[in-house]
């Protein structure tokens, strides 16, 4: 029997790469299981996830955004998605405002549109403030010294808990090519101090402005890029004195600029946004 055809665009920012379908012309019944085939970079369309662009439920918001992790499981928000989507949005015709209003899992992002011509140059999102005592996102009591060391793989870790609307572990680490984001990471991600998973990255303060970071990301594993990881990089940096509240932080799929403004708390997420290609895959 024949499947149902959707229409899909691969997009990537920062090379943190996902499917996009837009739900208000095709629909996913099954969004967590086409996430699981369509991500599978050898038998399917491959990407770090799925993305669903839809109508949005909250007042006040313009369009929304659900993604789904190549494992099927589903994400509070990504800042790569994020610009995808409102380039997409643009792009595609589906508004001509610059200035978007995004439903998400972790609620209304504003979205600011750079263009150039008749295209988009750069997205830069609004993705709030940060947070650092969510439980059951966190539970210091059950780090293995006090709140920010964790034990894994025979190591110890000391790390900064910042919230974006998903959790995000942070370790500052004097050598990313040592630190073995893989191992690390998929080890951390279950951590008991974590309910619910965290995103660990580990990063380096590189000079004044500059960061380096590398990312392991809840239910997709080492990807190019993250959004949120970003801001939580970045948001941790400043933290502990290590840079300024303005910086780029470099990963291994580009880099992003974010910015920590002192004025609104709110933690501003800039950068590019690709199409790869188009095309049409059956529903699982």
């Amino acid at each position: 029997m024949t499947r149902p055809l959707v229409k899909f665009t691969k997009m990537h920012g920062a090379g943190n790469d996902y499917i996009y379908v837009n739900t208000l012309s095709c629909d996913v019944p099954d969004p967590a299981a086409a996430a699981v085939m369509w991500s599978d970079r050898h038998t399917g369309i491959g990407g770090d996830g799925l993305v669903l662009i839809g109508a949005p439920k909250a007042a006040g918001a313009d369009f929304s955004m659900r993604i789904f992790n190549a494992d099927g499981s589903e994400a509070m928000m990504c800042g790569n998605a994020a610009r995808c989507v409102g380039k997409y949005l643009y792009c595609k015709g589906m508004t001509r405002s610059t200035t978007i209003r995004l439903e998400t899992l972790s609620g209304v992002k504003t979205l600011s549109l750079h263009l150039d011509g008749d295209g988009v140059e750069g997205v830069t999102v609004d993705m709030l403030e940060p947070a650092f005592d969510v439980p059951p996102q966190y539970v210091p009591a059950l780090c293995g010294k006090a709140g920010g060391w964790l034990s894994a793989g025979g190591r110890e870790f000391a790390g900064t808990f910042v919230s974006m609307g998903n959790p995000h572990f942070v370790i500052f680490a004097d050598d990313l090519d040592e630190a073995d984001v893989a191992r690390y990471g998929s080890v951390l991600e279950h951590h008991e101090a974590f309910p619910s998973g965290c995103n660990i990255e580990f990063a380096r303060a590189e000079g004044a402005g500059r960061l380096r970071a590398r990312v392991w990301e809840r239910g997709s594993g080492v990807t190019m890029a993250c959004g949120t990881g970003a801001c939580a990089v970045a948001v941790a940096a400043a933290l502990t004195g290590r840079s300024g509240r303005s910086v780029d932080v470099v990963m291994d799929g580009g880099t992003l600029n974010v910015k920590w403004d002192a004025a609104d708390n709110h933690v501003y997420l800039t950068g590019g946004a690709c199409f790869v290609f188009e095309g049409e895959v059956e529903l699982p």
